[in-house]
């Protein structure tokens, strides 16, 4: 299976976990072993580290969106990455340790931590991000789509407190709130204490209500 740039397979995912498929070649195996760790990297080097975890079995997730730069005065097609700085990696509490505290090559990460927790020596954890909410940002960004947005609350106009489902397009499956982002209906797809994250233009048609 070809993976896009972002994407890496994890090496010693467990047989008999149920495989997820979320999109184009974005494929992992859920494994109550590990959760998804959210790092920075500093200086924009989020995908040199991600290629040292991948060489070394994990799974990393890097949102990225298509973009038209201008190099040189020619327009130009580039992969950028959306929330820069930010790498999510779906390994256990050991391996995040050794990356962060053991490992020469990736000195340049830190955790992203949790401000809303303390843990037994009164600081604040690394953030960690639910299977459930990280799936559904995945399926929301897989497609590298050009009209990804990262946006701020104050950007985004929403119409109800309601959840919805996309059930058709290129953001099939994708849950979150609808709300006008640059003039544009939108689903916005939050990743708690990382960010918000708007889709593409949504029709109406292709929306669904959820069930609160």
């Amino acid at each position: 299976m070809i993976n896009p740039p972002s994407v890496g397979t994890s090496s010693d995912a467990i047989p008999e976990a149920d495989s997820l498929q979320i999109g184009v070649s974005v494929e992992y195996a859920h494994d109550p072993s590990k959760k998804w760790f959210v790092f920075r990297a500093s200086y924009g080097r989020e995908d040199r580290a991600r290629e040292y975890m991948e060489n070394d079995g994990s799974f990393v997730y890097i949102a990225k969106r298509n973009a038209v730069k201008f190099v040189k005065g020619k327009r130009k097609r580039v992969l950028e990455n959306l929330i820069p700085n930010i790498l999510f990696a779906y390994i256990t509490e050991e391996k995040a340790h050794e990356y962060v505290k053991m490992t020469p090559e990736l000195s340049f990460i830190t955790y992203y931590y949790n401000h809303f927790e303390l843990d037994d020596r009164q600081k604040n954890p690394p953030l960690t991000v639910t299977t459930s909410e990280m799936d559904n940002f995945i399926r929301a960004t897989c497609s590298m789509n050009e009209h990804l947005l990262f946006v701020q609350p104050s950007q985004c106009h929403y119409k109800s407190g309601e959840m919805v489902r996309v059930i058709d397009g290129v953001f099939k499956g994708v849950e979150g709130k609808v709300a006008r982002v640059s003039g544009q209906q939108r689903v916005i797809v939050t990743l708690s204490q990382v960010g918000l994250v708007s889709t593409a233009y949504i029709p109406t048609a292709f929306i669904e209500k959820l069930e609160p």
